[in-house]
């Protein structure tokens, strides 16, 4: 079996290679990302890729976009409040649940905050 030219190149650079993906600029200047690449950063169709340029060479890194109606979760504020949330909730310091929406009231009325 024929060692493919890229690997050739790849190696006379001494890097370590374990099977690199090579992929082709087609028209348009469009790539295909290899299944196996798509997988493991859980990359799908629509998504969106930031290249940045780092020693020479080209990086893709996934981006996530936030919708500006959910921007506030991601706050530090927000986010603090889940963490306090996360450990009354692991301590047991919680109301509920109730059997009915007058139980509940009554519940939320003489709660200690």
């Amino acid at each position: 079996m024929a060692v493919p030219w890229y690997y050739e190149i790849v190696k006379l650079k001494n890097m370590e290679v374990k099977n690199m993906p090579l992929v082709k600029v087609k028209k348009y200047c469009q790539i295909t990302l290899p299944s196996i690449i798509r997988k493991k950063f859980r990359i799908d169709e629509g998504d969106y890729l930031e290249i940045e340029e780092k020693d020479g060479s080209m990086v893709l890194k996934p981006v996530k976009l936030v919708h500006p109606d959910q921007a506030y979760f991601y706050t530090e504020e927000w986010q603090k409040g889940e963490v306090q949330a996360d450990k009354e909730i692991a301590k047991g310091d919680v109301l509920g649940p109730f059997k009915n929406l007058k139980s509940g009231l009554k519940a939320l009325k003489t709660a200690k905050v």
